[in-house]
């Protein structure tokens, strides 16, 4: 775990043109919005192009295994619930390996902030198809005629299925709308998932800039939109191609997993005292 370094100047390495750099401007402007203690923040990411935005931001931060951010940011939020924990990583970390990761930390609803960078292509390993990949995707793992033949996995659909209680999405050349997102979701209590539409400028052809901007439209001005509505959330969640709606889909406040358990109600782990730990003891209850 890599505290904060003032004297630290990371250079990121991201290609030019890289959707990631915007993440990291709007991540920069949500985190100075809100003010935090960066003593009291933590970055938890996976493996990937996006996973090294933890390299390029002053917080402590974790760099885990990939798919792995989810569960190594519910250990750091149950050993000590007063710090902000954000976890971050792309499409293929977090929809891939972390799948599992991600029901079961969005059903318990964790007071987690999930910032998915979703270029929808494997971009480190140098451009397989992603599980975000529009069906019929070339790849240079996925060739004509027939491409990608999977059907991609909808991030917001799957969030708003599985129980997270704020679920939102942005496309990256939005700077002002991503950041504050960003800093709602970090607010919520609750989990917060974030898909970030966000170009692959060296491997995905594709989902261009250009792409998007043409197809992207604000969720708020889409009939019937509805924020508290599960079901409208859905059905909106479900538009995928001439609009691509962006912004909040959905926000629900209920009791996090963290809030609810009994013993997180006394000083966090981190700063208890524990002393004269006999382990032969401890093993001896699970015999």
């Amino acid at each position: 775990m890599a505290a904060h370094d003032n004297n630290l100047s990371y250079v990121p390495t991201w290609c030019a043109g890289c959707g990631n750099f915007g993440i990291l401007n709007a991540w920069k402007k949500a985190m100075n919005s809100l003010d935090l203690d960066l003593e009291q923040t933590v970055l938890v990411a996976g493996i990937g192009c996006s996973s090294k935005i933890s390299q390029y931001v002053n917080t402590f931060r974790i760099e885990t295994l990939h798919g792995r951010s989810l569960p190594v940011a519910t250990g750091v939020k149950l050993a000590n619930h007063n710090l902000t924990v954000i976890a971050e990583g792309g499409d293929g970390d977090g929809m891939g390996l972390g799948m599992g990761h991600f029901v079961h930390t969005a059903r318990r609803n964790l007071d987690i902030a999930y910032f998915i960078h979703n270029n929808q292509i494997y971009g480190l390993t140098k451009g397989q198809a992603s599980p975000a990949s529009d069906l019929g995707m070339i790849t240079k793992f996925t060739p004509p005629p027939l491409g990608n033949m999977e059907r991609p996995i909808n991030i917001v659909k799957m969030a708003l299925s599985v129980g997270a209680t704020f679920v939102a999405r942005a496309f990256v050349a939005n700077i002002s709308q991503l950041s504050d997102l960003m800093a709602e979701a970090i607010r919520h209590p609750g989990f917060a998932v974030i898909d970030i539409l966000q170009p692959c400028v060296s491997f995905n052809h594709v989902n261009t800039y250009q792409w998007y901007q043409q197809r992207v439209m604000p969720i708020e001005k889409m009939h019937g939109y509805d924020p508290d509505d599960l079901n409208k959330a859905l059905s909106l969640a479900g538009l995928w191609g001439e609009q691509i709606p962006v912004g909040l889909f959905y926000r629900e406040v209920r009791p996090t997993f963290n809030g609810s358990l009994p013993q997180l109600t006394q000083e966090p782990l981190a700063k208890q005292k524990i002393n004269n730990i006999d382990i032969s003891k401890i093993m001896k209850s699970f015999c």
